[in-house]
């Protein structure tokens, strides 16, 4: 049996890797991003007394070193924490030296944080605008000099694309891959006259997959853990024996 094709509700960047991992599982991807990354318009970020960066998704990032103008002499020397594989990967290819691997969500990579040997110096978390909060308030409760910085946003998409409606009223059942809360609410803002039982969810975590309970869908499958390889392997779950 051919299997149902998959769509991919990440934004770009990262939905062109996704959809590549997706081929070579030999999956159809349609492209649906729910989400398109802006970058916000701010100063080059201020790094005095910052001893060590924080990023919580890759493309936090990208973003970080097109603000900073690359990665200067004095980027180089800070320490970079990243929340999981795809981050850390992304630090390594921008070209940081001194990083620490993360494998979990904001929370867990929090509590790495303070685990570690206390670290000299302030720490800076660069994300979208709208993460801040709860890492950062960890941080300053345990003592820590915390601060955050948006440097990007993230805006819902406005329609659905040709090819994803198409898979969704076919015959065969679609699946819809989540990485987001707020990918998976633009989703259903935008899918809301589609019928009950036909398609199924595979998510990062149960955070991303929140919004879609009680929408109907023919079941919702979570990744393991809250990175790429794990929703991957939630992906071959959810396609054993088609």
């Amino acid at each position: 049996m051919v299997a149902p094709p998959i769509i991919v509700t990440r934004a770009e960047p990262g939905a062109s890797d996704t959809r590549a991992r997706l081929k070579e599982l030999g999956l159809t991807a349609i492209a649906a991003p729910m989400l398109q990354l802006k970058a916000l318009d701010v100063p080059t970020p201020d790094l005095n007394g910052i001893h060590n960066l924080v990023f919580t998704s890759a493309n936090g990032v990208h973003h970080f070193v097109v603000a900073n103008g690359g990665i200067t002499e004095q980027v180089a020397d800070l320490t970079v924490w990243c929340v999981g594989p795809a981050t850390t990967d992304a630090a390594h290819e921008a070209g940081f030296q001194r990083i620490v691997a993360g494998d979990g969500n904001a929370d867990d990579l929090a509590a790495q944080i303070l685990s570690a040997p206390e670290t000299a110096g302030g720490f800076l978390h660069v994300a979208n605008s709208a993460a801040a909060g709860n890492l950062v308030r960890t941080l300053q409760a345990a003592g820590r000099d915390a601060r955050f910085l948006a440097l990007y946003e993230t805006v819902p998409a406005t329609a659905l694309p040709d090819a994803a409606w198409a898979a969704l009223r076919s015959d065969r059942t679609a699946w819809v891959l989540i990485h987001s809360a707020k990918a998976a609410q633009a989703f259903v803002a935008l899918t809301g006259d589609v019928p009950p039982g036909t398609y199924g969810i595979v998510a990062m975590s149960g955070a991303a997959a929140a919004p879609l309970d009680g929408r109907g869908a023919l079941g919702i499958i979570i990744a393991e853990r809250p990175n790429e390889d794990a929703l991957m392997a939630a992906v071959r779950e959810a396609f054993k024996g088609l």
